[in-house]
């Protein structure tokens, strides 16, 4: 019997329909992305034309106007260069070898520990560079800018959400060192920890842009955690759908669609969909558990309605804003999420 013909396309599940919140743009938004994209472009000196071309249509700022659209320009400002930082970080870190992402942990928490000067650290297997390296310098850049009014609280959970990332970041890089594809539970596990970076998003943005600082027993609350692991799941599962073309021309891995067709019999659609049923399902689960908020008191209940509100923001940018980015499906985003029909793209040499 002839082997089946591959693919040559697949068909997007419609989560668009799918998710009823309402879509909102910050009115400043295309005047605060412009800035940010300018404040990243102008101080990565070692960005080549394609790169730099890629930072501009990426459209990170227009992402965060639509996560962000109740808070001042000022507000917003920093949290686009954050934005713009994470994507830059989660470039720089995707080929990166298990000793180098060490040292761009190392650099980035330096910064973030020490914001008035840099302060390199000597420890064994620690040694920094008498100069810093561009990471560190843009980490501080935003963080210093940030911390002039962000709570303590606030601050110390972005620290702690960010070195998860990078924890997980590390797990990555052993598995691209070993060339290991990991099993379905295995790959949630690791990728709701790179997911740090949108958890640090979530808990740290969200609260900065919203200025509210959140009690410890709110945040740790499993109703306040379940909303945030919701949050978390849609943007991680989705980014795996429309993130796949790109990725699978390129020979990465590390997505649940690959571990779905390699582990669990899946074709190619069938992977699709089974991903997109995940993510229907979450949008599920956070309405659920919108609906069983506990009262802590009206003054706190106030800021609770305000941070919920946002991860619900979060869920439907992120998936409007991945037809508005360059990052997967090029200029041929308002096609594809017309017709939902992704074309594969060639494999790479």
């Amino acid at each position: 019997m002839p082997a089946p013909t591959p693919p040559t396309s697949f068909i997007l599940p419609d989560l668009v329909s799918h998710c009823k919140f309402p879509l909102i743009y910050h009115p400043e938004g295309d005047a605060i992305a412009q800035q940010s994209v300018t404040w990243l472009d102008s101080n990565c000196p070692d960005l080549n034309p394609k790169q730099r071309r890629a930072l501009r249509g990426l459209q990170a700022g227009e992402l965060t106007a639509y996560c962000y659209n109740y808070t001042t320009p000022e507000r917003l400002r920093v949290v686009s260069d954050f934005m713009n930082y994470l994507f830059h970080l989660d470039n720089i870190s995707d080929g990166m070898m298990t000793r180098e992402t060490d040292v761009l942990s190392d650099v980035v928490m330096n910064a973030l520990w020490f914001s008035d000067k840099y302060m390199p650290t000597t420890g064994p297997g620690k040694e920094q560079p008498e100069d810093e390296l561009n990471p560190g310098k843009l980490a501080r850049d935003f963080w210093a800018r940030c911390i002039t009014n962000a709570g303590p609280g606030c601050q110390a959970r972005f620290k702690e959400t960010l070195e998860l990332f990078f924890e997980a970041v590390n797990i990555q890089a052993h598995a691209r060192d070993d060339g290991v594809i990991p099993d379905l539970e295995s790959y949630i596990d690791v990728r709701r920890d790179t997911s740090g970076e949108m958890q640090a998003v979530l808990g740290f943005d969200r609260v900065y842009a919203l200025d509210i600082d959140l009690p410890d027993f709110v945040v740790e609350h499993p109703i306040i955690e379940a909303l945030n692991q919701s949050t978390n799941d849609l943007v991680t599962w989705s980014n795996d759908i429309f993130s796949y073309n790109v990725e699978q021309s390129r020979g990465d891995t590390h997505n649940m669609i690959v571990i779905l067709m390699k582990y669990h019999g899946h074709d190619l659609q069938s992977a699709v969909d089974y991903v997109g049923d995940l993510c229907a399902q979450t949008i599920d689960a956070f309405i659920e558990h919108r609906n069983k908020l506990p009262s802590w008191g009206d003054e706190i209940d106030e800021m609770v309605e305000r941070y919920v509100t946002g991860l619900q923001d979060w869920i439907v940018g992120s998936l409007h804003w991945s037809f508005m980015t360059h990052r997967y499906f090029g200029l041929r985003g308002a096609e594809v999420k017309k017709n939902r029909v992704v074309k594969l793209l060639p494999r790479a040499a």
